[in-house]
């Protein structure tokens, strides 16, 4: 029997609502991890605790879709072409080489080839976007429309991608184009208006693949990333423990705009 975990898992809920956490996973195979160097071990850049984080969703209804192998192994909301989604600014690939502070993920001369890109892409990548795809058909067949919520985190500084400190709420819409005009703009102000936290809509971070991709609110599919920053529930520094303190504070927040996000009109 393989001791390799399932590529992901899916908890279907009742309401017109699917949580994608793409980067939540943590597994990197043996035979990948042979390849790699000693820092990729640590899974840096995982978004880490966010099942935890939105805890509340099963109880809310929400279906909730999560992968079980690391962003390193291969990155879930890239698109399969490897299409940079934002260009002219640096960014990681479908198959990461580094890590978000630069450090080499392979030795010299051990880059992944076309051939273990596509395999990684087979293995990984597909069967999470085959159980998205379907899972929004059987919500959408049900309810006639379907709310897509990408949920990730980041470490407030990373100079690679941003000056200074990131704000604690980011959405993304890709500008409005993936789910009701004012939606994003809607989930920022609310966040900002708790008073203890920063948000903005459509900032650095305007959704990624999964948002871009399966957003089209006019086939009733509307898709809504929040980048959350990670010094809002957890230590951002190895071992990038989860702080009971600070997520007690945020969850509540997380819930009320998931709630107002699926009222949205």
């Amino acid at each position: 029997m393989s001791d390799q975990p399932a590529v992901f898992t899916l908890k279907q809920g009742t309401l017109p609502l699917l949580i994608s956490i793409p980067h939540a996973g943590t597994h990197i195979p043996d035979d990948v991890a042979a390849t790699m160097t000693p820092d990729a071990r640590f899974v840096d850049d995982c978004d880490w605790h966010l099942e935890r984080l939105y805890g509340f969703a099963q109880t809310l209804g929400a279906s909730v879709l999560v992968p079980s192998h690391a962003r390193y192994v291969i990155d879930l909301n890239r698109p399969p072409d490897n299409e940079n989604l934002y260009p002219g600014q640096d960014t990681t690939g479908l198959v990461p080489v580094d890590t978000f502070d630069k450090a080499p993920l392979y030795p010299a001369g051990g880059l992944p080839d076309a051939d273990e890109i596509a395999r990684r892409r087979d293995l990984y990548w597909r069967p999470y976007h085959d159980a998205l795809a379907r899972e929004i058909a059987r919500l959408k067949d049900a309810h006639g429309r379907v709310l897509l919520w990408e949920a990730h985190s980041i470490r407030s500084h990373v100079p690679r991608f941003f000056d200074g400190r990131l704000p604690d709420f980011n959405f993304g819409t890709s500008g409005g184009v993936t789910a009701a005009p004012g939606l994003a703009e809607a989930l920022a102000a609310r966040a900002a208006a708790h008073g203890a936290y920063t948000a903005v809509a459509n900032g650095r971070f305007k959704g990624g693949y999964i948002t871009r991709h399966y957003g089209v609110p006019e086939t009733g599919v509307s898709a809504v990333q929040l980048e959350l920053a990670q010094i809002t529930y957890m230590d951002e520094t190895r071992p990038y423990a989860y702080d009971d303190a600070k997520a007690a504070h945020v969850v509540p927040l997380l819930e009320t705009l998931v709630r107002d996000a699926l009222a949205y009109r």
